[in-house]
């Protein structure tokens, strides 16, 4: 493996964490925005009990993707920065509001008023964040940087879908009461098959707008990944059906990482269609070489803290969240 492709398969590999982590949380909101029924209330604790002790470390992983790229591969990141610095922008907006109404919601949990108007600001930044995101994915995949095309805001579309996916599936192992389990397994289901429709959507658009990029996307690598992302949504829907919730977990995750798979596939070895590839844009061998060292270095830290983490703060989530069911929050 050359150091350009490790490089590569690095900030892939941190992108794919943010997308199943990240995109959990920001599929929890989602949820949180949707609450309805008896149960809405219980349903928010429940969100909020789940995504309050690792909301924050979450984003380092899009935090690393970002540093492997503007260190990896710096003309492709000013490139990226300064044609898509619009919706970027947007989606950084969204991460900081719905991180800081998150927070005001929970102090304000006395003054039901305010508590309302936070919940709706955390609920559509929850959208906003995911939805910039997938679009300026979008966009940089066609190489045009045209995000506010059709084909770029159906991708936006998708991603939130995608993270609604992921986070009523890994609400499942968030509670211990029975009919909040069933509440979020019917999101499960339909979410699945929502992501199926809004999945659609693109690659309908690209036939039509995007021929350069259909073409590439209907080829080996990524016909491969596509076909195992479809096939492991079945197997999401017969685990969530059948209450095996930690296969369940592990299925989405592999799906969501089955569609960056197919992404990456589809437009490999280019970096930004037309105008980069990972050559062209890569720094320096001993840049690259001296990165990956360190990169190595800091996950013998990084992920040990990270697994300690979720060890300490996850551990007895259930029974936690069963409490916040009847309006305790921890």
């Amino acid at each position: 493996m050359t150091p350009v492709l490790g490089a590569a398969l690095v900030a892939l590999g941190a992108l794919a964490l943010y997308a199943v982590f990240g995109g959990a949380d920001f599929g929890g909101g989602v949820w949180d925005l949707l609450a309805s029924g008896p149960r809405r209330d219980a349903q928010r604790d429940a969100i909020s009990n789940a995504i309050g002790p690792v909301w924050e470390s979450n984003h380092v992983w899009l935090i690393f993707a970002l540093v492997t790229l503007f260190t990896c591969f710096p003309p492709a990141f000013a490139d990226v920065m300064t044609y898509l610095n619009a919706p970027l922008t947007l989606a950084l907006v969204g991460v900081v509001l719905r991180g800081a109404a998150f927070v005001f919601r929970n102090h304000a949990s006395d003054a039901v008023t305010l508590a309302r108007s936070w919940t709706l600001v955390f609920g559509a930044a929850s959208i906003v964040a995911p939805f910039f995101l997938g679009d300026a994915a979008g966009a940089l995949a066609t190489g045009h940087y045209a995000w506010t095309s059709p084909f770029a805001l159906s991708v936006g579309v998708f991603a939130v879908t995608l993270c609604a996916q992921v986070a009523a599936v890994f609400l499942l192992r968030e509670t211990e009461d029975a009919a909040l389990r069933e509440d979020f397994r019917r999101r499960a289901i339909r979410a699945t098959l929502a992501v199926w429709v809004a999945g659609l959507i693109p690659m309908l658009l690209a036939h039509q707008a995007e021929p350069e990029f259909y073409a590439a996307l209907t080829g080996a690598a990524a016909r491969i990944a596509i076909a195992i992302a479809l096939l492991l949504g079945v197997v999401v829907m017969l685990l969530v059906a059948r209450r095996r919730d930690g296969l369940a977990r592990a299925a989405v995750g592999a799906e969501a990482l089955a569609v960056l798979a197919g992404w990456f596939g589809a437009q490999f070895p280019a970096l930004v269609p037309g105008r980069w590839t990972l050559e062209s844009a890569a720094s320096s061998p001993a840049m690259l070489e001296a990165f990956l060292i360190a990169a190595a270095c800091g996950a013998v830290v990084l992920i040990p803290s990270l697994v300690l983490l979720f060890a300490v703060f996850k551990r007895g989530a259930g029974s936690a969240a069963s409490e916040s069911a009847t309006g305790e929050l921890h």
